[in-house]
């Protein structure tokens, strides 16, 4: 037993994938992971360039550069020089844009998390059409129909059953 290892994360042996599907799908989710680790480095270091060139299995090319890629070419190339004006001033440009969009982010992220502060989630129910407000209101009668249905099993004592949603649900 206590050989066993957890059923978390285990060391997988680096061999191609076989299954077509599955080289795909592992290909798409390490490619976000490594987007998303090179965006966490970004926020933690404000003069990062990070570049990511890769392939999938069938020959799409997919890339990640900050601040631009004329940036982290040069660093590459030239790590010892000054790069151009036109380059520092458009990597600077980057840098600020993604400062201010970290900004925004913290601040919906504050926004959302605060449970006091309903009216902001109504906000936006003034850009709704009428074809949306009918849409939502169809599918909130559905949702009030199964809600009333399943009360009523619950207060006869009847067992949960698979109901279908109503056809117009959506």
């Amino acid at each position: 037993m206590a050989d066993k290892k957890p059923v978390g994360r285990q060391k997988i042996p680096i061999a191609k994938i076989e299954k077509e599907n599955a080289r795909y799908a592992t290909f798409s989710k390490r490619r976000k992971g490594l987007y998303k680790k090179a965006s966490e480095l970004i926020g933690q270091y404000d003069d990062l360039d990070i570049g990511i060139i890769m392939f999938s299995p069938t020959g799409k090319p997919y890339s990640f550069s900050h601040p631009t890629v004329d940036a982290v070419i040069d660093r590459f190339l030239y790590p010892n020089m000054l790069s151009s004006e036109s380059n520092r001033l458009a990597a600077e440009n980057s840098r600020n844009k993604v400062k201010e969009l970290q900004v925004k982010l913290d601040d919906y992220d504050i926004t959302e998390n605060d449970e006091t502060d309903e009216t902001n989630r109504w906000d936006s129910i003034e850009e709704f059409d009428a074809e949306e407000i009918k849409k939502d209101k169809i599918w909130f009668k559905s949702i009030d129909e199964m809600l009333k249905n399943r009360l009523i099993q619950l207060e006869n004592g009847a067992s949960p059953s698979a109901q279908a949603a109503p056809k117009d649900a959506n």
